[in-house]
């Protein structure tokens, strides 16, 4: 077996992120660590001198981009909080000048009713003026967000949607700048509304409606060069969630613009954006569509933008290449990934025919140290046919048959895991350094893998979903891969509801667990203060959607693990962090104590204080996997 990979090197923060050029391309602003927090620097691409304009030691720099060349709006965050990363009191939205002068504190984010933050957020550029941008917030109204001109010079802001319907979630401007589409809400439920207005003055009138656990999905994405016609994210009639044109003043759809197979274009069915329209950032101009399929794909539309892709595969070929120009097209910013190397960043610059690397994110982790993130379809016993990924050691014989973690996500209705980033990932790679084989697949629910997987999975929360996942286990045995007689299930959240759930329902397949974060019981899940989700009627509503009850005190007991301790016999291996309140420690702890009584006590717990939901610390990552692959160790790795 090849050295493990150590796991300080995938739970170490990154020495480069988010790197960001300034109009003219000679600056480059990006994210850096520095006292255990990220920082905000600049480097002058002609001179190569670099200035830090952060030094906090409070906070984390979470974003940034700039206005010009000499300015950066940046927000500031808890990047390694207990509950993970979001805004805090005394965080916000700051401006900064490229020397670190003319610094301005635009908004402080702070939290009122329903635990809910009053925030003030970036969201696009005038063009012309560097001194006003266009901000989004709920400033006006918790419930409901607006749009602003922002000046970077005083801080004031003007509002933009004075006259607006209420609850309104997500707007579409047209090419003036003036917002003539918006998405609202209907308040408790799970709906939403599509509303137009031919001009900033005129009228909203209703454009579509959708209930996000049974669509059709309308989810509208941009307005073209002639501001009349829009193009939308829509499901009806198909599988897919593409992207077509459509005439708001006729309420028509038109013609198919994009589209994916098998995964959802511009929107999933949630109406969450995924993939889509990518605009120039200087004229607005589509120029291309991006697919967040196995590996992500796109197509460019525009003959340069084409042209730049085929120069940098060429000089970076076997790797994802993606990039950003600098407003005046001159210089380009060019991201380079796989599945077996983290980020880096390359200045392309036309003119000068030059290609020059200007950071990685991870020089520790060499990518021949990773293996390949494999794709694969596994069809359900129910006839759905499901994508996700495996990993295998790089030194697996032809045949072998290996000892395998089945790794489930969390959510679950969120697509965790994508090519070469996610959760899935760095546990693929860490045991997959270790001779084990890990599969990472999907299952209904996930959104952006088209209609019949994310629909299918309302109502079937503890039975059929749980199904998926014995059904990816049997593909990976049907393969050749796992050895029927070694296989693990592991996840959090989600995921370690799965895999208590799938011990107690499939003994035969499975013989340890692996399961943090944990929902032992639905019903006090649903019920309990400790969450930080129940005061919320449209979370609860959501979750009884997925189990597939109109009340709570009809969930059935035998989908909550807590009354199924008696049949897991099965090795356990059990963690949570004390301060998370989306799945509280109560739920691991009720647990450890049935599968105490039942006889079968868990053999290793593990409750770490100062930890939420989702380990942060990179010292308690470590000395997690360390237990977790010991534990592995002991119950199916060794012979």
């Amino acid at each position: 077996m090849a050295d493990p990979i150590p796991a300080e090197d995938l739970f170490r923060p990154p020495a480069f992120s988010s790197p960001r050029l300034s109009d003219s391309g000679r600056y480059v602003a990006v994210i850096v660590p520095l006292h255990d927090r990220q920082q905000l620097a600049v480097i002058d691409l002609e001179t190569r001198k670099a200035s830090r304009l952060t030094d906090m030691d409070d906070f984390d720099v979470m974003s940034m981009t700039w206005v010009g060349d000499d300015r950066i709006v940046f927000t500031l965050g808890q990047a390694r909080s207990p509950i993970g990363p979001h805004p805090l009191p005394g965080g916000g939205l700051f401006v900064i000048g490229r020397d670190g002068t003319g610094s301005r504190h635009l908004h402080s984010t702070h939290f009122e009713k329903r635990g809910q933050p009053r925030v003030l957020e970036y969201l696009r550029r005038v063009p012309g003026n560097d001194d006003l941008v266009i901000a989004e917030g709920n400033l006006r109204d918790l419930e409901a967000v607006d749009l602003y001109r922002l000046d970077l010079r005083t801080g004031e802001t003007s509002l933009i949607t004075a006259e607006r319907p209420p609850l309104t979630v997500r707007w579409v401007l047209d090419r003036e700048l003036a917002p003539r589409v918006v998405t609202t809400w209907i308040e408790d439920t799970l709906e939403y509304v599509v509303q137009y207005r031919r001009d900033a003055k005129s009228p909203w009138t209703e454009l579509a409606r959708y209930d996000i656990t049974k669509g059709p999905t309308f989810v509208p994405l941009a307005f073209e060069a002639d501001n009349r016609t829009l193009q939308v994210a829509w499901n009806g009639g198909r599988d897919t969630m593409a992207i077509y044109r459509y005439d708001p003043e006729a309420k028509k759809l038109g013609e198919l613009v994009a589209q994916h197979p098998r995964y959802d274009m511009g929107a999933d069915a949630s109406g969450t954006p995924t993939g889509g329209i990518v605009r120039d950032a200087k004229s607005g101009e589509i120029v291309g569509y991006t697919a967040e399929a196995d590996r992500p794909q796109v197509v460019w539309v525009d003959d340069t933008y084409a042209k730049v892709q085929r120069t940098v595969d060429a000089s970076l070929p076997g790797t994802l290449n993606t990039f950003v120009p600098s407003p005046d097209g001159k210089r380009y910013l060019v991201t380079t990934r796989s599945d077996r190397r983290l980020p880096r960043w390359y200045l392309l610059d036309l003119e000068k025919k030059r290609l020059e690397e200007l950071f990685d994110a991870s020089p520790w982790l060499k990518p021949e140290r990773l293996v390949e993130q494999r794709p694969f379809l596994f069809k359900t016993r129910d006839g759905l046919e499901i994508p996700g990924y495996y990993f295998l050691p790089k030194d697996r014989k032809p045949g072998a048959k290996l000892p395998t973690v089945v790794h489930i996500h969390g959510g679950p209705a969120l697509r965790a895991d994508t090519w070469g980033s996610g959760f899935g990932w760095i546990e693929g790679q860490l045991l997959a350094s270790r001779g084990y084989a890990v599969v990472v697949p999907n299952f209904r629910i996930t959104p952006g893998l088209g209609s019949r997987i994310y629909y299918s999975g309302f109502g079937s929360f503890g039975r059929r979903m749980l199904d998926d996942h014995e059904d990816a286990a049997r593909w990976a045995i049907q393969e050749g891969i796992a050895d029927p007689g070694r296989i693990c299930v592991s996840g959090a959240s989600y995921g370690g509801y799965a895999a208590l759930m799938s011990l107690a329902r499939f003994p035969a397949t499975f013989k340890c667990g692996v399961a943090g974060l944990v929902v032992s019981d639905l019903f006090l899940q649903l019920t309990s203060r400790n969450t930080d989700f129940v005061q919320l009627p449209a979370a609860v509503e959501h979750w009884k959607k997925q189990i597939g009850v109109a009340d709570l005190t009809a969930i059935p007991p035998d989908i909550s693990p807590i009354n199924l301790a008696d049949r897991i016999k099965q090795p356990v291996f059990i963690y949570a962090g004390e301060s998370d309140r989306r799945t509280p420690p109560e739920q691991t702890r009720r647990m450890v104590a049935a599968l105490n009584e039942s006889g079968n006590p868990p053999r290793s717990v593990v409750i770490k204080p100062g930890e939420g939901h989702g380990f942060v610390k990179q010292a308690n990552n470590v000395a997690l996997y360390e237990q977790i692959f010991k534990f592995l160790d002991d119950a199916i790795g060794r012979r």
